[in-house]
């Protein structure tokens, strides 16, 4: 796992390099706009979905500059869900990733507007032909990426997750509020891979099945971190799901079934990546990775 986490480090900063280039500060009157998004990009964080896009593009021999490219939208969009769930109006957070929030740091106002504009320059990004010359290529990337983050997914999610506070939700209805919040996000990550390899039906559907389990074990393995986790290591306020009385994969199992449930999550994960053989093995380290995480 050592040597995991360097590879998992190297992608990172690879990233970070990507959304740096990306997210030039200028002199210019918008540029506390600029500072606000590169404020919510660049403080840290695992980078796990990018990690994913060009772990699952490395399996079809894509071209690094392409895959980053798409992997650096991806946590723009990540990102931009980030800065709008913490909002007062939202989940009311004052620290993320051991930082004041940007809502905090910069106000509402901006952070809004941080949030609208990361979201609306990831698809600025993949509709760029630096990310690839193939249109078709673009377009189903854009596609995809646009399912994935709308109402049928993430957005979608979140408003399952409001109403969620209001009454108690049963496993089916916790499983597809969690699919679509967190899981669908990690989905398009490895898809964006594979749209980037024009891979075959075959390695597409191994490639999404790996994904949706690795959502659902993600998700279980952040609700063990908010009912078990140390504050200052997740670097973000814990056990807020049960003061607020939310249903949640732990609160239904129990930790010790939970936990149980995460393995065999991973476990099938894993098993629809042998069809790559040993170029699936940084994916599968990953869904190791995922669900025996400290923060």
């Amino acid at each position: 796992m050592t040597d995991f986490l360097k590879t998992l480090g190297a992608a990172a900063e690879d990233v970070n390099l990507t959304l740096e280039r990306m997210l030039e500060m200028h002199d210019d009157p918008e540029a506390p706009l600029i500072e606000a998004m590169r404020y919510s990009v660049l403080d840290g964080g695992k980078r796990i979905r990018p990690f994913l896009t060009v772990a699952a593009a490395d399996l079809f021999n894509v071209d690094k500059k392409r895959s980053l490219r798409v992997a650096a939208a991806i946590e723009m969009v990540h990102c931009y869900s980030l800065v709008h769930d913490d909002l007062p109006a939202m989940d009311d957070d004052e620290l993320r990733r051991g930082q004041p929030t940007c809502h905090v740091k910069f106000g509402e106002a901006t952070a809004i507007l941080a949030g609208d504009a990361l979201l609306t320059k990831a698809f600025e990004v993949l509709a760029d032909d630096k990310t690839h010359t193939d249109p078709h290529v673009r377009s189903d990337l854009v596609l995809a990426l646009a399912r994935a983050a709308g109402p049928e997914g993430m957005v979608g999610g979140q408003m399952l997750d409001l109403i969620a506070e209001e009454g108690d939700l049963n496993m089916p209805e916790i499983t597809r509020l969690q699919r679509m919040k967190t899981g669908m996000l990690i989905a398009v990550s490895c898809e964006a891979g594979a749209i980037l390899g024009k891979a075959t039906d075959g390695a597409r559907h191994a490639l999404h099945a790996y994904a949706h389990d690795l959502g659902l074990a993600f998700q279980i393995a952040d609700d063990l971190l908010d009912v078990e986790g140390d504050e200052k290591t997740v670097g973000k306020k814990t056990g807020k799901d049960e003061e607020a009385g939310k249903a949640t994969f732990v609160s239904l199992l129990g930790v010790k079934r939970a936990r149980e449930q995460a393995r065999l999550l991973v476990d099938q994960a894993c098993e629809h990546l042998d069809l790559f053989g040993e170029k699936g093995d940084s994916l599968k380290n990953m869904a190791e990775f995922v669900i025996n995480r400290q923060a």
